[in-house]
């Protein structure tokens, strides 16, 4: 029997023409815009692409077909990215957090998502383990 091909789902998420620098100087209190900044640089410097706004929020490196486990949809998502949030900075990995365990036990202060990790500031957290995760995520987990 022939396997079934996934249908792509729309994402409301997508990429935009819009400049990261000029978002990312947008962004208050000046602690989460700096430390914006430095995950604009190391992510940058990890992936060697530029990154792009997606959807006016989300800061993105890269791009792949990301399949779900459980619905089987496709969609096109960034490699990894970031989203400085009200509460919080958002870090994406371009897999599942528990793909990231040993790491995490080493990060620092963090809460995990189903497909992210969200942390309050960099202060909080090792960044010599955040470059891994942004390294091991480049690299499909």
């Amino acid at each position: 029997m022939a396997e079934k091909k996934a249908k792509l789902a729309d994402n409301k998420t997508k990429p935009t023409q819009d400049n990261v620098e000029d978002f990312l100087n947008s962004i208050t209190p000046e602690q989460k815009r700096k430390d914006s900044f430095v995950l604009l640089e190391m992510m940058k410097q990890a992936s060697s692409e530029e990154p792009v706004l997606w959807s006016n929020s989300f800061v993105g490196f890269g791009m792949k077909r990301h399949k779900s486990p459980t619905s089987g949809r496709e969609a096109d998502w960034m490699r990894i990215g970031f989203a400085p949030r009200k509460t919080n900075l958002s870090l994406y990995f371009g897999t599942y957090a528990d793909a990231h365990t040993e790491a995490l036990e080493k990060l620092g202060k963090y809460k995990a998502g189903l497909g992210c990790v969200y942390i309050n500031k960099l202060a909080d957290i090792n960044l010599d383990v955040l470059k891994g995760m942004i390294e091991a995520g480049l690299k499909g987990g």
